[in-house]
């Protein structure tokens, strides 16, 4: 193991001089270069935010998988550190597969999926199991083999989370049985040895194949059951995505079956998230990461030598009517700079340039929406993305337009009721990440604009627009 982390390294060292900037993103967290997916073991250990993820470092593809690894000391910054798995033992010789990380004592436990076939791509020739490594500084991970096996008659197990109640250690494994999505429930007092506990299973949970990334975890007085269901069918402006990610809303307690108290629904209705994973901060909050891409979409950053990102650090909370709500972290504020404040007010079937270069921005903005009368109204970057309020559907509309890429379509959720509609939204080189009325809903879409297409702009179509508020501020990388 330690040659084949000793070569990846090197590799990485060797080549990310190389990585080309048009699109690597300024203040989200990508691979020093080749390939990254799922955020695994989020966790705070040693005085240090710990983001580990899967990564191919050898090519901008998905390949066999190791763990990256990154650490921060405010969720924003982040520090690239050595990879801390590549696959080597007779368990996980075809890929160190998603997991999670918790800390026991003082030694950090990575808990994660060992994956091998054969070659042939059919069930019957795929294994996979929950394996186990430990570390005392945070950098360097000794392996412990396999600590699940994979039930009997099964062959998709993975991505467990683990976390602590009491005295005892909770393991969530998504699992495929009979066509159909579950997620299985197991306990230890140590780590090492599991015992079955329960399954959350059936459609009026969710539908779906697969149940992916599985987590579950107390919010405010509440239970989220929160994965990455495969095969939902498209239904209206609901689902376009390839695979989705979401949560229900229930109660769960040790030896007690999930009680769905809501139904499935998005946590983010861009065209690019997946597999979010969840922790908690050292002061309590419920914070989420998730892969700001989507599996078999187009990605030309593959042609710079590098390919995924991570979304910015979302702190989860509980809406008066027990929603979910999302909301960036507060310490992305540390990253301001120049603020930018402009006062269009009232405008009508025009553009309004507001800023010429938008490559590492936040923006506030309110719109009046009793006020506003246009058919379309909202903010453009560049000719390839727009984020405006269709009047005549009563949507929101994320845009992006890159057809020489093959990146097309939008996505949109339901304009909410109100007098005024407030946005805050990310832009970064090649991501978009807007928050509605205080996380109310999300969208996540990445974006490709050549480097003289990136003006920032309002507009309105046929009617006219007011705009309470507008501001910006520059961030630093």
């Amino acid at each position: 193991m330690d040659e084949l982390l000793a070569a990846a390294n090197h590799f990485i060292a060797e080549n990310q001089p190389d990585v080309d900037q048009r699109w690597y993103p300024r203040f989200h967290l990508a691979p020093p270069v080749g390939w990254m997916n799922d955020p695994n073991g989020l966790t705070w250990f040693n005085g240090y935010f710990h983001a580990f993820y899967q990564h191919y470092p050898y090519a901008a593809e998905w390949g066999p998988m190791h763990w990256g690894h990154a650490r921060s000391r405010d969720m924003i910054r982040w520090e690239h550190l050595p990879v801390a798995l590549a696959p080597s033992d007779p368990q996980d010789k075809d890929g160190c597969f998603s997991g999670s990380a918790v800390v026991a004592g003082e030694t950090l436990s990575l808990i994660y999926t060992g994956h091998k076939f054969d070659g042939r791509p059919v069930d019957e020739n795929l294994y996979q199991v929950q394996c186990l490594a430990t570390s005392q500084d945070g950098l360097t991970f000794r392996k412990e083999g396999q600590v699940l096996d994979t039930p009997a008659g099964v062959h998709h197990f993975r991505d467990p989370k683990v976390w602590r109640e009491g005295d005892v250690w909770y393991m969530v494994v998504g699992i495929k049985v009979n066509d159909a999505g579950e997620i299985h429930i197991y306990r230890s007092d140590d780590l090492r040895q599991w015992q079955y506990e329960s399954a959350i299973q059936g459609t009026d949970i969710c539908d779906g194949y697969m149940w992916e990334c599985p987590d579950l975890f107390r919010l405010g007085d509440k239970q989220v059951l929160m994965f990455s269901p495969q095969g939902i069918n498209t239904d209206g402006y609901h689902y376009r995505n390839l695979f989705q990610s979401g949560c229900v809303v229930g109660e769960w307690q040790p030896g007690t079956p999930f009680t769905a108290q809501q139904a499935f629904h998005e946590l983010d209705h861009g065209h690019d998230f997946y597999a979010p994973q969840s922790f908690t901060t050292p002061d309590g909050r419920r914070v989420i990461m998730g892969w700001l891409a989507m599996w078999e979409s187009p990605m030309p950053e593959k042609a710079d030598g590098w390919a995924g990102m991570l979304t910015l650090p979302r702190e989860l909370t509980i809406s008066a009517t027990g929603k979910v709500s999302q909301m960036p972290v507060k310490e992305i504020e540390t990253l301001r700079k120049e603020h930018h404040q402009w006062h269009p007010g009232e405008f009508c079937q025009q553009n309004v340039p507001l800023m010429e270069d938008a490559q590492a921005l936040e923006v506030l903005l309110e719109w009046d929406v009793s006020r506003s009368t246009a058919e379309r109204y909202g903010i453009s970057l560049g000719t390839g993305a727009r984020i405006f309020i269709d009047n005549q559907a009563r949507r929101i509309v994320l845009e992006r337009n890159y057809p020489a890429l093959n990146l097309s379509g939008d996505r949109s959720v339901p304009l909410p009721d109100g007098e005024c509609l407030s946005l805050r939204l990310f832009i970064d080189k090649s991501s978009l990440e807007l928050f509605i009325n205080v996380g109310e809903y999300t969208l996540s879409s990445r974006i490709y604009p050549e480097e003289n297409d990136r003006q920032l702009s309002l507009f309105c179509h046929h009617g006219r627009a007011v705009v309470n508020k507008c501001c910006a501020w520059q961030l630093a990388s």
